[in-house]
């Protein structure tokens, strides 16, 4: 028998999201992000995290949908590792960790596997919730964490 898949449940917008409970170091609840000049629109900024800089992204950003109110108690970071950085991911909320059983997992559907939707890797249902499966790695195209990188190395030293 298979085992369950674990994952790191949050909210941007109305949707339910996974991530592979593996590739998250922690939850933070928000924090004062310091900006960083001629970034890209969905990188919030930086954050001080126990003396280490990460870039903080701001997934509603990312995904298309209107900003995150920024004073919304429930707003998280998601502390990840995406191909050897951390990374801080900015939701709507994160909370639980999700064990859902594999047969109860769908590929994706054949829109996902093109061009800017191909982060999705498949779509989970748990009680009544569809649960949309995302690799963290592919919702930053390489240029983008390499750019990510240099923020932090920037801030960093300064």
């Amino acid at each position: 028998m298979a085992k369950d898949v674990h994952l790191v449940g949050f909210r941007v917008g109305r949707e339910n999201f996974g991530v592979p409970i593996s590739s998250v170091h922690e939850i933070v609840r928000m924090m004062d992000v310091t900006s960083v000049p001629d970034s890209p629109d969905y990188i919030e900024g930086v954050i001080n995290l126990r003396g280490k800089i990460i870039p903080v992204i701001d997934l509603r950003k990312r995904f298309g949908e209107a900003e995150i109110a920024s004073n919304n108690k429930k707003n998280r970071i998601l502390v990840a590792e995406i191909q050897e950085r951390l990374v801080g991911l900015l939701v709507d909320a994160a909370s639980e960790v999700l064990k859902i059983p594999p047969e109860q997992i769908e590929p994706p559907p054949n829109v996902f596997e093109e061009g800017e939707l191909n982060y999705v890797t498949g779509v989970g249902k748990l009680n009544g919730r569809l649960i949309i499966l995302i690799d963290l790695s592919k919702i930053l195209q390489r240029g983008v964490l390499r750019h990510l990188g240099e923020l932090g190395d920037a801030a960093g030293a300064a």
